[in-house]
């Protein structure tokens, strides 16, 4: 698995991810249950994952849609 990109924005993981499903991408949110140990805060920033092999693939359909959400 590889990181696509990590956010603090719920509202940006749930676009990313329906995106990639309709693509046919298969995601997989990281660190969905760190609120346990922040405070619920929303400070600890979340990681979406995608397989290796479909990294290329899932970023440009994120740009394609412009979901600027990569730190390079």
């Amino acid at each position: 698995m590889r990181e696509l990109f990590r956010t603090n924005d719920p509202t940006a993981i749930a676009c990313a991810s329906a995106l990639l499903d309709g693509e046919g991408i298969t995601c997989f949110v990281m660190d969905v249950h760190m609120s346990a140990l922040e405070g619920s805060i929303g400070a600890l920033p979340r990681r979406m994952m995608v397989a290796d092999a479909e990294y290329s693939r899932a970023r440009a359909a994120l740009e394609a849609n412009g979901l600027d959400l990569f730190d390079d």
